[in-house]
């Protein structure tokens, strides 16, 4: 097909699947999608679009799927709103609905006098019925059953889940009213002198600890935890890792697995020579060296493993596999065949891929000794953030830990492997160019197929929010927007040659709704760069927070937006991971770096005087209000900032550990990969010598940042 405007056909027929053939780019400007675009984005749906007798195809593939199905693949509801299900049957044949209760119990539901003309399908007439669903229906996880036909007192003909969720989350009690700060924290960055050369979940209940019970902090936010590879090299950005559903286990703290403590003392010994000597690397500030830090953790806690465990503790492991069932199964099955096949997985035999085959069975068998291995590894590192959410809130948080959930997975990772029909292949998600990537973002990431997801109803989506929130408090949901639409990436195109996807929100909101509500939790959406303006809209409809920061708060003008108007239900901040920390960015090193790699596509002093006249604008704000003295320093400028958001009605404040310590380097650069050392830069001061979490208290600048924060004296 053409390389152009798609034809009236193929843009009816990817608006009934979502796809974009328009849209508008960071500048308002109106953009046309390729056809070629369209084509290779519907054909990672399974759709053939190449030629106009293929799109006519589809579309009449398309209106006739509801037909050839009795009942929807799931069927997602607010509360306190009468649903309506349509059946589809033979016409003129009797049919019944029912609901079976997550709870126990059955609804009958009621047929609505609706009226729809039947249509031939494969040469028969189907006909369509249409049922209501209670309003009072309870909130959760149901069956719907229908039964078709003159014995309509047997087994259920058509079986589909039926979701309830909230029409809106609400805050967590301690959060309801007033303002509530936080930190923000790259955890694997944050060391201790206890930590084997990478941060680790004791450091976080330490960071907890001290920010909460001395400073009334109510949350600790953190990176995805998410598992990255079991074996060399792991993948630095928690932003891709292999599952979302699973936790990397380097975040372990070896000593405090209980079995550690009885090891004989020759083990004993060894494993002490492995701790110190990745402890040595974090007092010597070198860069996070993931692949050392497992490698040694991984021996030493298969030497933890193989001690054995005590009848009870065994009870307790064979508890948490049986509640995490096949998912964990298959996933820790992933992480032994990649111990014995190494990665990528392409690198496989055949049968290894072949699911549900002998050949994949008999493998099965052969490695289930480390299967074994890798369920204890999720067990240990689950028991472990249990521990730290309960020191959280016993410090007086009352949020606690605040997890972070990434967009999406490694091409080749355990999820791709486990959750074949979810996501969909030949295509990366990513996104458009924007005022600070211009030329776009390719994540390199499968994205969820729409339909895939419906499918298995949604259950790999409710079963990944249900383990983020587990041990927490909240959950930061990065690229929030990715629940409406994405932007997808053809193979071989760059990211500015993608087009967007969209999703059943309603579904995708209101479960994750569901499961935060179970968990007594907020949500935090990163709504940042290119958003429909409804979409915040119906975030703040459904309870969902939104991000605010500083520097991004403008008006239609562009000139700041006073913190006064700032949004109520979001998590405020001065900066995020994908900027300098403050004191960097008011150098403009972000400029400096962008230019050096190569990532601006706009003149660089063109791009310096802009970013000048932005930054300027920002801080003239500070000496309007008394914030800072007259020609303040670097300090001054970073406390100024912080105590301006003090200002806004938001009810989170986020603070960024770096901004407190005076840390200039940045943790990530989007754009780039191995250009420079993203998510491997560790937490320390504006020379670069190391912070540990031990000096914190101590530090002056850590003490004057949360003075200016939490003085009394509200900012004018």
């Amino acid at each position: 097909m053409p390389d152009d405007a798609p034809s009236a056909r193929l843009t009816e027929l990817a608006e009934r699947y979502g796809v974009a053939v328009e849209y508008d780019d960071w500048q308002g400007k109106h953009v046309d999608v390729p056809a070629s675009t369209v084509v290779a984005v519907l054909a990672a749906l399974d759709v053939d679009a190449d030629g106009e007798e293929a799109v006519e195809a589809a579309l009449l593939a398309h209106d006739e799927a509801p037909w050839r199905r009795t009942l929807p693949p799931v069927v997602v509801l607010r509360d306190g709103r009468v649903g309506e299900v349509a059946v589809h049957l033979p016409d003129g044949e009797d049919v019944d609905a029912e609901l079976l209760l997550e709870g126990g119990g059955t609804v009958p539901l009621s047929q609505l006098g609706v009226w729809t003309d039947p249509r031939e399908v494969d040469g028969g007439l189907v006909g369509r019925a249409v049922f209501a669903v209670p309003a009072d229906t309870p909130l959760g996880w149901h069956e719907l059953r229908v039964r078709v036909g003159a014995d309509r007192g047997g087994k259920p003909t058509a079986s589909a889940p039926l979701v309830v969720t909230p029409s809106r989350l609400e805050l967590p009690e301690g959060v309801r009213d007033g303002q509530h700060w936080g930190l923000m924290v790259q955890l694997y960055s944050v060391r201790s002198r206890r930590s084997w050369g990478l941060g680790d979940i004791a450091d976080l209940a330490e960071l907890a600890s001290w920010s909460g019970g001395e400073h009334g902090a109510d949350f600790v936010l953190v990176n995805p935890l998410h598992s990255a590879e079991p074996v060399a090299p792991m993948e630095p950005s928690p932003y891709l890792p292999t599952t979302r559903r699973f936790v990397n286990p380097v975040y372990i703290r070896v000593e405090d697995v209980r079995e550690t403590a009885y090891l004989p003392s020759t083990e004993r010994a060894l494993l002490e020579w492995a701790a110190e000597e990745q402890r040595s690397v974090s007092a010597q500030g070198a860069l996070v060296d993931r692949d050392a830090v497992w490698a040694a953790k991984r021996s030493a806690l298969r030497t933890v493993f193989d001690s054995g465990r005590s009848a009870a503790r065994e009870a307790d492991l064979d508890a948490f596999v049986a509640r995490e069932g096949q998912g964990l199964t298959d996933f820790a099955t992933w992480c032994a065949l990649a111990d014995r096949f190494g990665l990528p997985s392409s690198q496989w035999p055949p049968e290894a891929h072949d699911h549900g085959s002998e050949g994949q069975a008999r493998l099965r068998e052969e490695v289930a000794g480390d299967v074994r291995f890798h369920e204890w590894l999720q067990w240990v590192v689950d028991s472990q953030l249990d521990d730290a959410q309960r020191t959280a809130t016993r410090a007086g948080m009352a949020l606690g830990i605040v997890h972070d959930l990434a967009v999406g997975v490694h091409p080749t990772g355990a999820d791709t492997w486990t959750l074949g029909p979810a996501l969909a292949r030949g295509i990366t998600v990513g996104a458009p160019p924007d005022a600070f990537n211009q030329q776009g973002q390719d994540w390199s990431q499968p994205p969820w197929r729409p339909d895939g997801l419906a499918r298995l109803g949604y259950a790999p989506y409710r079963d990944m929010i249900r383990t983020v929130l587990r041990h927490a408090g909240g959950v930061r949901v990065d690229h929030v927007m990715g629940l409406f639409r994405l932007w997808w990436v053809p193979a071989g195109l760059g990211p500015e040659a993608g087009t967007y996807v969209r999703y059943d929100h309603e579904a995708m909101v209101g479960i994750l709704a569901l499961e935060a509500q179970r968990s007594g939790a907020v949500v935090v959406g990163e709504d940042l760069g290119v958003v429909e303006p409804w979409v915040r809209d119906h975030l703040r409809e459904r309870g969902v927070l939104g991000t605010s920061v500083l520097w991004f708060e403008r008006t239609e003008d562009g000139s700041p937006l006073p913190p006064e108007r700032w949004r109520e239900l979001c998590m405020a901040t001065v900066t995020t991971h994908d900027l300098p920390p403050t004191a960097g960015y008011l150098a403009g090193e972000h400029i400096d770096l962008r230019d050096r790699l190569g990532l601006l596509t706009r003149d660089v002093e063109e791009e310096r005087r802009v970013d000048e006249a932005d930054r300027a604008s920002v801080l003239a704000q500070l000496s309007e209000r008394g914030l800072v003295p007259e020609d303040p320093t670097e300090r001054q400028l970073v406390d100024g900032l912080h105590r301006l958001l003090r200002a806004a009605p938001s009810r989170l404040l986020g603070v960024s550990l770096p901004d407190a310590v005076g840390e200039r380097r940045t943790q990530n650069q989007p754009g780039t990969y191995d250009q420079y050392p993203n998510w491997r830069v560790p937490l320390g001061d504006g020379a670069g010598d190391p912070v540990l979490v031990e000096d914190l208290p101590s530090r002056p600048r850590v003490r004057s940042l949360l003075a200016a924060l939490l003085s009394d004296d509200p900012p004018r």
